[in-house]
């Protein structure tokens, strides 16, 4: 038959977004080229500047006993907290307001705090994205982990890059505390995730995350007792260190991901059991931040100089990509030069004692740059600025192995910085060489080459965040082409099947422009405008919603002009305004997504919650929606002449709501279930069962049907439609939450009022539609798919994603299974429900004369298509446009993710729809057989 033509063209639309997106891809999301070379401790003694001229009697210089560096601490106790955030370790006297999660971490509180404390708590800063292997990767290279890492978190591969791991003996461990007993290792690491999997499926605050905080305490009380008893002189951990650290954040609703301060702001605790602890002397000007009661002070610390500063401590060569600075503080807790609250040292001594520890701190910084400048600088270029610098090191090698390396004036300009900061420290130790002591050095000069180094680091950090992603501009304008050529592909189907249906397409419709036609245009091409905006692609799900609004008050101007359908246009733009209450809601990541899944609108509204009257009527608003639910399918099987197949699908989806509700009743602990021994998980699992059943049992019946007559196709097309939109539709309510029954309803009342309106433009003006089908209608359709999407809570960031709803009815994590309920919750609404209910736009009279149901059907699917692979093209070209902009990593490449991938599964459904609604039907138009052949 001649409609396997038009079935393949679906399909090979699909393959061409699929290669187009690949190509794309390849340009954009390019990894950051990682080097296999590592460091070595001969490297220091061949190239360095900093192993000469020391003062007489000093051993900053020595190379005796050490690598890079001298050893400050003999063993290494890292303890990872995944997903800890900045309130859960520092007091609550930091902020303006105390909540439930604070000062339940009381025993690293107290050890930071206190008299004499040889502790300290940071504010560590990550670098977004802030998902975890893309942290670990950063803390460990001292590098910046690129946006592509993320599709790594899951099944991630082994890090060539050189990496502190590199640098120990050991790795993780199976068993903390016995192992602090063990003489066999110098370095231990122990990584916690339950506060994590807590965040992402309770959030924040909720009882199960202040139960593992407490639980993290007690393990934290025990992990320090035994290293403070074994840390007299001559004990094992007698120069011991020992951090407490979180990788990243998380926000209220326990996602990450993201740049959101909550998702970046993580913290670090840092001890170090040698006494008595180094002083940070007052030269150094640490900047840090004060509690309200201004008793306590926090300072700041990147966690790109982790790998910088805990190689330094260890005395291991640097990781060879590292870019981060040894951190004074965290420095200065191990490298012991005095205490000055020693009654015993006189003020010479200390004087003495600080200056050596501001020279010994310069020396290491010397070394931190020497490994940073040797990266950066191509010595052929500039041989004669640095002529002491004899082999090319990371970036230089970096720069001949990227396609994409660092421009000429980038590199004159640090290696500038190097050679003043370089003379400079020349000369303060030229003059030291001359003395038997350090003590005629000048702290102040001494500071000032301290600034001079950390100015040449932060300046160096900030060139490698700005240059250090490659694009491949060919590539993104290959894909970018082939998007445009799947555009004309649809224009030149939706021709064919326009004529075939027997309506030629004609813009201007017997000289008489159609309307509709002209705003749907206008319409889509708003929309793909507005994703240039990093503003707009912020308020996306308000830019939806008032474009969807704005046809409505024209379908409203329709109505009125025919005098009919004005209750219908009236409902819409309610719905339309109560969908906006609900996307605002749903993208205010303060607010948090759970405060509308759980219909908790009181911070919006000032509504008392906690008076019973309101919980009840939140426990039973999604009752009443299911109920309404299950009314109306009911009418739909009594009232209507289907099949038994689909009959048996709706049975089977009014059963689902039912084991829905039961589910809901005994988690709200309306009924006794719990107490007979229904598990929360049993019913879940029973109702993705019963879908997949139904699915299966649909799939099934097409292909052993026969084929069926036009006048039988259209009534039999209907009811398969609606049988496949309940058959999805109790796992999507499920998994979706509360909220489920009413977006549903709302969904349902939208799409009969747009069905309404299908054909209100050409009976109020008189006009005969330029197409088959109205694509206002579809553009309509379009637009309030991306509104269920916002409404539902979700947004394009990884922290928009709903964790928790991957493990409705599951305990444990299996990657597969919970891929497809997270898809099924983030698409449900916006892709899935809309794609298999569009055959109800063609729902009006006079059908059978305009080629229903083959030829009409195609050409909805193909205009639906048409508009999100627009939509897909703008964002690519805005992505590709903006691919320098500050916010490229934060917002345009999540959004570009999102779309993508909507864009793909949007063809995977069309064609799988195409072929369930159509593959066993007849058509007899010859206008089809004549257009589609030819």
């Amino acid at each position: 038959m001649k409609k396997w033509r038009t079935l393949c063209f679906f399909w090979a639309i699909m393959a061409l977004h699929a290669v187009a997106i690949l190509i794309f891809t390849r340009g954009f999301l390019l990894t950051r080229t990682e080097l296999p070379f590592h460091s070595n401790c001969s490297d220091v003694s061949k190239e360095s500047p900093c192993f000469s001229n020391s003062p007489q009697g000093s051993d900053v210089n020595s190379t005796e006993g050490r690598c890079w560096t001298k050893p400050a601490i003999g063993r290494l106790v890292i303890i990872v907290l995944d997903a800890i955030r900045f309130d859960f370790v520092a007091p609550s006297s930091f902020f303006k307001e105390k909540k439930p999660w604070m000062d339940r971490l009381p025993v690293l509180q107290k050890l930071a705090f206190g008299e004499g404390s040889s502790a300290r708590i940071f504010k560590a800063i990550a670098d977004p994205p802030t998902t975890s292997l893309q942290r670990l990767k950063g803390l460990t290279t001292g590098g910046l982990p690129t946006f592509i890492d993320v599709g790594n978190s899951f099944g991630a591969p082994a890090i060539v890059e050189d990496n502190l791991i590199h640098q120990v003996d050991n790795g993780c461990i199976d068993n903390l505390l016995p192992t602090l007993y063990e003489e066999d290792w110098d370095v231990l690491i122990a990584h916690f995730l339950g506060v994590d999997h807590a965040g992402h499926i309770f959030g924040v605050d909720s009882a199960p995350m202040i139960e593992k905080l407490e639980q993290y305490n007690g393990v934290l009380e025990k992990v320090i007792d035994a290293l403070e008893s074994q840390s007299r002189p001559g004990g094992l951990h007698e120069n011991t260190y020992l951090l407490v650290m979180g990788d990243h954040g998380q926000t209220l609703n326990g996602d990450h991901g993201g740049g959101s301060p909550e998702e970046v702001e993580t913290s670090t605790f840092a001890m170090s059991f040698r006494r008595p602890p180094s002083p940070i002397v007052p030269e150094l000007d640490i900047p840090c931040e004060f509690d309200l009661e201004r008793r306590s002070c926090i300072s700041n610390f990147q966690q790109l100089d982790f790998a910088a500063t805990v190689s330094a401590l260890m005395g291991i060569p640097f990781p060879f990509g590292s870019i981060g600075h040894v951190n004074p503080e965290m420095y200065a807790l191990a490298v012991n030069t005095g205490n000055s609250e020693d009654n015993s040292m006189g003020l010479d001594q200390y004087e003495l004692a600080s200056k050596e520890w501001l020279l010994n701190y310069a020396n290491v910084l010397c070394v931190n740059t020497w490994q940073v400048i040797s990266c950066l600088i191509d010595n052929h270029h500039i041989f004669n600025l640095l002529h002491f610098i004899k082999v090319k090191r990371y970036i230089d090698i970096y720069s001949a192995s990227s396609m994409i390396g660092f421009s000429s004036e980038d590199i004159s300009r640090i290696a500038d910085m190097y050679t003043k900061a370089e003379k400079t420290y020349r000369q303060i130790k030229d003059n030291a060489s001359h003395r038997s002591k350090s003590n005629d050095l000048s702290p102040s000069s001494l500071k000032h080459q301290i600034d001079a180094y950390v100015k040449f680091l932060n300046s160096v950090a900030e060139l490698a965040r700005s240059k250090w992603t490659e694009f491949n501009l060919p590539m993104m304008l290959v894909g970018i082409g082939m998007m445009l050529m799947s555009l004309f592909t649809h224009v030149f189907v939706i021709y064919r099947l326009s004529k075939a249906c027997g309506v030629p397409f004609n813009p201007c419709g017997n000289s008489k422009i159609s309307l509709g036609l002209v705003f749907a245009s206008i319409i889509v091409m708003i929309r793909m405008w507005s994703l240039f905006s990093n503003s707009y692609i912020l308020e996306e799900g308000k830019v939806a919603n008032f474009l969807l609004a704005t046809s409505g008050l024209v379908m409203l101007r329709y109505s009125i002009m025919r005098r009919k359908m004005l209750l219908e246009a009236g409902l819409f733009l309610i719905l339309v305004a109560i969908i906006r209450f609900t996307i605002e809601i749903g993208l205010s990541k303060q607010a948090a997504t759970s405060a509308f899944l759980h219909f908790n609108p009181s911070w919006m509204l000032g509504i008392d919650t906690s008076h019973h009257v309101w919980t009840h009527i939140f426990e039973l608003l999604p009752m009443l929606a299911l109920l309404l639910l299950v009314h109306l399918l009911y009418k739909a099987i009594t009232g209507s002449s289907f099949g038994a197949i689909s009959k048996i699908t709706l049975l089977g989806t009014i059963f689902s709501y039912i084991l829905i509700a039961m589910q809901w009743a005994s988690e709200n602990k309306m009924l006794g279930l719990a107490s007979y021994g229904v598990g929360r998980n049993t019913l879940p699992r029973i109702i993705y069962a019963i879908g997949f059943g139904q699915i299966l049992l649909l799939i099934l019946s097409k292909l052993s049907c026969q084929e069926k007559a036009v006048v039988d196709c259209r009534r039999s097309i209907i009811s398969d439609s609606l049988a496949m939109l309940s058959a999805w539709s109790s796992t999507v309510i499920i998994i979706s939450g509360q909220q489920g029954p009413l977006v549903a309803l709302a969904t349902l009342i939208g799409g009969y009022c747009i069905v309404r309106f299908h054909d209100l433009e050409g009976n109020a003006s008189g006009t005969p539609l330029v197409l088959a089908v109205n694509p206002l209608s579809l553009t309509q359709w379009c637009l309030f798919a991306v509104c269920l999407f916002f409404c539902t809570g979700h947004w394009c960031a990884f922290d928009g994603l709903r964790y928790g709803a991957a493990f409705i009815g599951f305990d444990e994590f299996v990657l597969v299974r919970q891929a497809i309920l997270l898809t099924i919750d983030t698409f449900g609404f916006s892709h899935i429900i809309p794609i298999f209910g569009l055959p109800f736009l063609l729902l009006t009279a006079g059908d059978e004369k305009k080629g229903f149901p083959f030829a009409r059907l195609s050409l909805v699917y193909m205009i639906y298509g048409f508009i999100t692979a627009a939509t897909v093209t703008a964002t690519l070209l805005c992505v590709m446009v903006h691919r320098r902009h500050l916010m490229v990593w934060g917002l345009f490449a999540p959004k570009f993710v999102f779309d993508v991938v909507g864009l793909m599964l949007t063809d995977v459904l069309i064609c799988v729809a195409s072929l369930y609604f159509l593959g066993r039907t007849r058509d007899n138009t010859p206008a089809h057989d004549h257009a589609i052949g030819n």
